[in-house]
């Protein structure tokens, strides 16, 4: 059956040029589907997912239009909560939307789909809109940092320094675009020339919060701008908690900088931790409320204590070999406290001021010399550092 009659099915005859101008031949009849699948559904919607899975987005939606129909089966029993947006004008309006407004829209099997949405199961999006650049979501390592919204000078400032350092060295930092912790990162990335995604709860196309409409054209610009639901769609609480398993799912590592004991942000946190996805928390102090939710974070889901970009780095295992900490035995301190930077010691007189025997003396300023702390002269030794 050719592409026009499916199509049809799903818009008006005189919309399809309409879709096909926007979305291209390549799987036209999938990408329509899913876009009447995003109007009819909430997002996370296990019942849809299952089905979709099962029957494909285009077939799955013919059974369930002859379920509305016929009832009595479990199809009809779940399409209960999705009839009453069931009208093909609805459909026809998200693809007018989408083309009017310069949106992209990316499904599962596309080069910029992130296979790591697989990992949600039936609660994977059905369908993306994006603003901006799809490939973004592919093309390089990304860590989620979120947060709280009303976030302390201290939480903006290590969400600003993790995520601009992380983006200066190429890694895609991902949030929601909200005031507080998102908004810091977000900046700090455009600000280091790197690149972020932000994920919506409303439509690709809205902004929110509105005092972010500036920060989210510029993120646009270089990154993406990402939401499951259709062009126009009103951002609901439902819809934030639905939209931080994408933000979990899609990023390499969250981190959690501030957050108070019932944020949003440990919803954000319990996902990653549910779809096994490294999770890291910035400390504060025991008696700040806005980082009691890091806290419960490190206690609770087994998170990494993060306090810089390079812990980060290893947490999704994007980091060089580790440091090892620097360890200074007692007898290369009193050494070391007995050399002097101006005038050159010898042994003799290097033992008597460290109280310790020549032999340990000259044993420990080899050592020194190995670090670069000491250097020997003709007349004794001086320290270098």
């Amino acid at each position: 059956m050719s592409n026009d009659l499916d199509v049809s099915r799903l818009i008006r005859p005189e919309d399809v040029e309409v879709a096909r101008d926007w979305l291209g031949e390549d799987r036209l009849v999938e990408r329509v589907s899913r876009i009447a699948w995003s109007i009819l559904i909430e997002p996370g919607d296990r019942a849809a997912g299952e089905h979709i899975a099962r029957f494909g987005a285009a077939e799955s939606l013919a059974r369930v239009a002859a379920a509305a129909e016929e009832g009595g089966n479990e199809t009809a029993q779940a399409s209960d909560r999705w009839r009453s947006r069931w009208d093909s004008a609805l459909v026809a309006a998200a693809v007018a939307a989408g083309s009017r407004r310069g949106l992209q829209i990316v499904i599962p099997g596309d080069e910029a789909w992130p296979r790591s949405l697989d990992d949600l199961g039936p609660h994977a999006p059905v369908v993306l809109w994006v603003r901006g650049d799809p490939s973004t979501l592919v093309d390089r390592a990304s860590v989620g940092i979120v947060g709280a919204r009303a976030a302390t000078p201290y939480g903006e400032h290590v969400a600003a320094d993790i995520a601009g350092e992380l983006a200066a060295s190429g890694t895609t930092i991902v949030s929601g675009a909200a005031y507080g912790i998102d908004g810091a990162a977000h900046r700090a990335a455009l600000r280091a020339g790197g690149r972020t995604v932000a994920f919506v709860a409303g439509g690709a196309d809205r902004v929110y919060p509105a005092g972010h409409a500036h920060l989210l054209a510029q993120i646009a610009e270089t990154g993406a701008v990402v939401a499951e639901c259709p062009p126009g769609t009103t951002p609901t609480r439902w819809r934030f908690l639905a939209r931080n398993r994408l933000i979990a799912a899609v990023s390499d590592g969250t981190v959690v900088v501030e957050a108070g004991a019932r944020s949003g942000s440990i919803n954000t946190a319990a996902h990653a931790a549910s779809i096994g996805r490294p999770l890291g928390a910035v400390p504060g102090p025991i008696t700040s409320s806005t980082s009691a939710g890091c806290h419960r974070v490190l206690r609770e889901y087994d998170a990494v204590c993060v306090t810089s970009a390079d812990d980060v780095r290893e947490l999704i295992g994007a980091a060089s070999a580790p440091i090892p900490l620097a360890y200074e035995s007692p007898d290369a301190v009193r050494v070391a406290d007995a050399l002097s930077r101006r005038r050159p010691r010898d042994v003799e007189d290097l033992a008597r001021r460290s109280g310790l025997a020549p032999a340990d003396v000259i044993a420990t300023l080899g050592l020194l010399s190995l670090q670069g702390a000491a250097e020997a002269r003709p007349d004794g030794w001086v320290a270098t550092v």
